[in-house]
């Protein structure tokens, strides 16, 4: 412990009585050595823990050591006389480095993005949480000394962070119930207020929804200076948080027990909805994945935790996608192939179970498209076109699917077009429009075919997407007539699909199969 420091948790209290207790030991002829020595060992570790977990803790930023020595080196008695303060403010009350760590680390881990703040003091701890939330996170801070945020504030001004932070003045009650009135809720929600009142925000959070389902409420002081546990305790705040602790401990609240416990409210297989859409441990691979469509799909299925095959007949584009998700930690390996030739399509399967031994979401989504009048179009360009979007497809799913069958589980999303079910115009494209019609029909059946074995096929039918080709010079009178046709008035974006594909591929779409999801604007219905 620092030199002249006041004791304030449970074990600096037991390191001033192991101190005192070693010293009467030491002036006593009638102690043995090894009591001394067992004395010794005691107040070792006691002692040391605090300063060796300082040590071992992540370096804390610049805002926030200058913070911590602004509030240390604060006259908070003078403060308190002068009347800026309405309460004494005891310096040892402030967030430490090791608190601050452990406080950022549970907004990381926990991926919170909003967090409550009830009781701030200097605001240590509400910039530590500021730290772990993503960029577009907040947190709001009830404090009812207006002098706190008028201390803290110039120092939050400093901190990329601080913009996150928002104190609000006055009591804590009267703010919750602010909150609670707009609806807000809050995915942490952090105590450390006035002790005597902590059932009352713990039960008016509960009540009014407050803290997300599966938010995190952490409580500061709970063991107050061991005050808590101590049975001869008279101290007012000791015997509240005793109060409080065991409130919580028997609150049904806590434990959901009075709740109809189905699959509804804790989950299937106890995963909530959000956690149902995760991909994690799942293997996948993206055709057509050098750009596009593709690359859209393969970014959306390693973010939700996939590792992903990036599969392309264009090295360069591939491996610029590989790059690109190795950049935000994605697990991938690159596929060079013609997925309308058979041997291609094989090897591109057998390198995949070789790496990494499973194949759980096949994502088909390779295709050409050329254009000409009905009278004019070639056989070439007839065999091409179909080769690639309906062969190709084919020996995909067939190829995939019996890696899939053995394993008594896969996903196969295969990529469609609103031209299988309309007749997109001015533009003639009938071998694409075919095939495509094909690709469904294709997924249909073996959508049916396979799915009391385990495995679901369904297709993506994606409305004119907005790519840099779609706004050259030559096509931009074809533009203006799509956009005429299209209610949600505007192309699709790649990203637009993203999320369906992801859904497509994750455990929540267990009971679809067979089916074609169409992501359009709307178009198809004008």
């Amino acid at each position: 412990m620092q030199a002249g420091k006041v004791s304030d948790t449970p074990m600096e209290f037991l390191v001033d009585f192991l101190t005192k207790a070693k010293e009467i030991a030491d002036v006593s002829t009638n102690i043995t050595n090894e009591l001394r020595c067992n004395l010794q060992k005691a107040l070792d570790i006691a002692a040391g823990l605090d300063d060796y977990l300082e040590k071992m803790s992540s370096q804390e930023s610049q805002p926030l050591a200058e913070l911590y020595k602004k509030t240390v080196d604060h006259d908070w008695d003078k403060v308190y006389k002068e009347g800026k303060t309405r309460f004494r403010l005891p310096k040892e009350c402030i967030t430490g480095h090791v608190e601050g760590q452990v406080l950022k680390m549970l907004v990381h881990t926990s991926k919170s993005r909003r967090i409550l703040e009830i009781g701030m003091f200097t605001g240590y701890g509400a910039l530590s949480m500021a730290e772990g939330l993503p960029e577009d996170g907040s947190l709001v801070a009830c404090e009812l000394e207006p002098y706190l945020k008028e201390f803290a504030q110039p120092i939050f001004d400093k901190s990329p962070h601080g913009k996150k932070i928002t104190v609000k003045i006055g009591s804590a009650m009267d703010t919750l119930k602010e909150l609670a009135s707009k609806g807000e809720q809050f995915d942490m929600i952090f105590i450390d207020a006035d002790k005597n009142n902590y059932i009352h925000y713990y039960n008016y959070i509960l009540d009014n929804n407050l803290l997300r389902v599966s938010g995190i409420l952490c409580v500061d002081n709970s063991l107050f200076k061991a005050k808590v546990y101590l049975k001869d305790t008279t101290d007012e705040n000791g015997i509240a948080l005793r109060d409080f602790n065991e409130f919580v401990r028997s609150d049904p609240r806590v434990e959901q027990s009075r709740v109809t416990d189905d699959e509804v409210f804790r989950g299937v297989k106890g995963r909530l909805i959000l956690e149902r859409m995760h991909l994690d441990g799942k293997v996948a691979y993206v055709t057509g994945a050098g750009q596009g469509i593709g690359r859209a799909f393969a970014h959306a299925l390693g973010e939700a935790g996939a590792k992903v095959a990036v599969v392309d007949m264009d090295q360069g584009k591939a491996a610029s996608v590989v790059e690109e998700l190795t950049l935000k930690g994605i697990n991938c390996i690159l596929i060079v192939a013609d997925i309308s030739k058979s041997a291609d399509v094989q090897r591109m399967i057998d390198s995949i179970v070789s790496k990494w031994g499973e194949i759980h979401i096949a994502c088909n989504n390779a295709g050409i498209n050329m254009n000409s009048a009905s009278e004019d179009t070639s056989l070439e360009e007839w065999d091409q076109t179909f080769n690639v979007n309906l062969r190709g497809t084919f020996m995909c799913c067939q190829a995939a699917g019996r890696v899939m069958l053995k394993q008594g589980y896969g996903k196969i999303i295969n990529t469609a077009s609103m031209a299988s079910l309309i007749v997109p115009h001015p533009q003639k494209q009938l071998s694409y429009n075919t095939s495509k019609a094909g690709v469904v029909k294709l997924t249909q059946t073996l959508g049916t075919e396979w799915v009391d074995r385990g495995v679901r096929v369904n297709c993506i039918s994606p409305g004119i997407v907005d790519t840099p080709l779609i706004h050259s010079e030559s096509l931009r009178p074809l533009v203006q007539r799509w956009l005429s046709d299209i209610p949600a008035g505007r192309l699709a974006q790649v990203t637009d699909l993203q999320a369906a594909v992801v859904y497509l591929a994750s455990d929540a779409s267990d009971y679809m199969t067979g089916h074609n999801l169409v992501i359009e604007g709307g178009q198809s219905l004008w």
